[in-house]
């Protein structure tokens, strides 16, 4: 019996191309409606959701497992995520993993009894990791989102090295030396990504990567407050910062606030992740956009092939993030 794959390799297009053709989800141009159409004479393919549901026992159900509460990148992931889900004709069923490792294996063990078709997965740990382990042995199709954990699974996530470097250079370039970083939780791969970009940044501009500017503010605010009072606290402060998410931004700034710092005069500030309101900051926050959007909307489509062609060659994708320029970096003139 044909498959949508199948479809899809003889009209030379994507699964989720097929999946919006034959269900009328998303317009396609009349060329591809065509071509698609013709592929599906060709190899005799047939739809019918609930013959195909019975035969399979496929549920058109995709599971979403991130740590949401409180994290405003990862709203805006499960929004586009949703979006997309809904618009091939899927459903969506989400668990927070609140980035504990039992937790996201106890919610991957539940979403997949509740027999979803494939999982999007944003792991807070390796690539041992027992969530991971699980839904390997269980044959359960598995796309890592945001943070690229295993070849052994479709992944697609920021490139996080580079863009941070980018922040270190920009500031080395406004004529900073002593730039701190204040990390992520060291378990998670954003975070060491991101700490990996800011040494980058600091040797190519032949400063010295030293441990003392680095602090750990596990990924969230009040922990980034509290390095943050300490690391600003020294005889030999840095005089930029650089952050390395949303929430540890937040807390840098109540920090500073409580020191009496001003940004930029007395310290520059430049941020992993973007938010909405960053432009209504004063001064309006320097930060990298990660593609959210984009994100979303390709793991869903990597993950519906994946469901349609279970043997297919496993795909890594790293999207470009945006260089927001403001001015908490110091510049006079920020675009």
């Amino acid at each position: 019996m044909a498959k949508m794959a199948d479809v899809a390799r003889r009209a030379g297009v994507s699964v989720s191309t097929v999946s919006h053709v034959i269900n009328a989800t998303r317009h396609v141009s009349e060329e591809t409606r065509a071509s698609v159409l013709e592929a599906v004479r060709a190899t005799g393919y047939t739809h019918n959701t609930v013959a195909r549901s019975l035969k399979t026992s496929n549920t058109l159900t995709l599971g979403l497992a991130v740590s949401a509460v409180g994290n405003f990148h990862f709203a805006e992931l499960v929004s586009a995520v949703d979006a997309t889900t809904r618009a091939s004709g899927y459903t969506l069923l989400m668990a927070d993993t609140h980035d504990d490792p039992a937790e996201e294996l106890r919610v991957v063990r539940m979403l997949h009894e509740r027999r979803v078709d494939g999982l999007l997965l944003a792991t807070s740990t390796g690539p041992r990791g027992a969530a991971l382990r699980y839904v390997k042995n269980a044959g359960l199709p598995t796309v890592l989102i945001d943070r690229c954990a295993s070849p052994a699974f479709d992944q697609i996530a920021t490139a996080n090295v580079e863009a941070t470097a980018r922040l270190v250079d920009h500031l080395a370039d406004l004529g900073h030396h002593r730039i701190g970083m204040v990390a992520g939780r060291r378990s998670l791969r954003t975070s060491s990504e991101r700490l990996r970009g800011w040494r980058c940044g600091m040797e190519r501009k032949g400063l010295e990567a030293s441990s003392d500017l680095v602090v750990a503010g596990d990924s969230q605010a009040y922990p980034a407050e509290l390095a943050t009072l300490r690391l600003m606290s020294a005889p030999d402060a840095p005089t930029a910062l650089v952050t390395g998410n949303n929430q540890m931004t937040l807390g840098v700034l109540r920090a500073l606030t409580r020191l009496g710092l001003k940004v930029p005069s007395d310290v520059a500030l430049c941020a992993f992740d973007d938010f909405e309101w960053a432009d209504l900051l004063q001064p309006a926050l320097t930060a990298i956009a990660q593609p959210v959007e984009a994100t979303g909307r390709q793991a869903v489509e990597l993950l519906i092939e994946r469901i349609a062609d279970p043997e297919g060659k496993r795909r890594t994708v790293l999207l470009e993030p945006t260089f927001v320029h403001r001015a908490s970096c110091g510049c006079v003139r920020a675009n």
